[in-house]
């Protein structure tokens, strides 16, 4: 079972295009979205939907473009699990070959969707500012960095709007940035280990992935009550470790 596969299409898809990339939103995407906000009201549910849909479009649009880069097209599908950027020469549309990347290039383009993030929301802070409103740093746990950002004159529920989008694209973009496979941060370390090692990286990095994803799931758990954390990394930790035993295929 793999939670970031390309889910079949159905005929409830949302299919538009952004600079050129097609999208393809699948309605377990919504499904999601509702559930995770489906506590707050029906306001406030609307608006982390909104949240939730533009940061991960904008990540996975990071994604695409570097590929783009790099010679490669890609489509891009939000589905229940978050979003794929997928190169398009892998599903066979069109005809394209594939383009071989250097491992430097699939580390650009692993870490292009989390920066677009970053990007996004240094842009939100900026627009608050220009605006008059607050701009600061606080920290989750002490020690993780993530923008806060007020507007006094503002309706609450545009400032709501403001730290979701701040909260997904800053805090969850480092969350993603772990070395746990297949998430980004896990691209990247596997990458960095076959340049090291290239006999025996792909072990190493997912007994990387396996040590640290436990590490988030019980961290999810204990400091941030968390239960969906906790599951995913459990379940990608799990992943590695089949990957690892043989059990998988890497």
């Amino acid at each position: 079972m793999n939670l970031f596969s390309v889910p079949p299409e159905t005929q409830y898809d949302l299919n538009f295009r952004v600079a050129g990339v097609p999208v393809r939103v699948h309605p377990l995407f919504w499904v999601i979205a509702l559930l995770i906000g489906g506590s707050g009201g029906l306001q406030y549910t609307l608006v982390l939907v909104f949240a939730f849909f533009i940061s991960i479009l904008v990540h996975e649009l990071g994604h695409s473009l570097m590929m783009r880069r790099y010679g490669q097209d890609s489509f891009i599908i939000l589905h229940g699990m978050g979003g794929l950027a997928v190169p398009v020469a892998s599903h066979g549309f069109g005809g394209r070959r594939s383009v071989a990347r250097t491992l430097m290039e699939q580390i650009y383009i692993s870490l292009a969707g989390p920066f677009a993030g970053f990007l996004l929301a240094a842009i939100v802070c900026g627009i608050v500012f220009v605006l008059g409103g607050t701009v600061g740093t606080g920290t989750v746990l002490g020690f993780i960095p993530v923008p806060e950002a007020y507007l006094a004159s503002a309706p609450p529920l545009v400032n709501s709007l403001i730290g979701i989008l701040l909260w997904i694209n800053v805090f969850w973009g480092l969350i993603n940035l772990m070395p746990v496979f297949p998430l980004d941060g896990g691209q990247v370390a596997r990458s960095l280990f076959i340049m090291g090692d290239p006999y025996d990286g792909v072990r190493k990095s997912l007994i990387l992935s396996v040590a640290t994803g436990a590490l988030v799931a019980v961290g999810g758990l204990m400091f941030f009550n968390s239960i969906f954390m906790a599951l995913l990394f459990g379940f990608l930790g799990f992943q590695s470790y089949q990957q690892l035993s043989g059990a998988g295929r890497y």
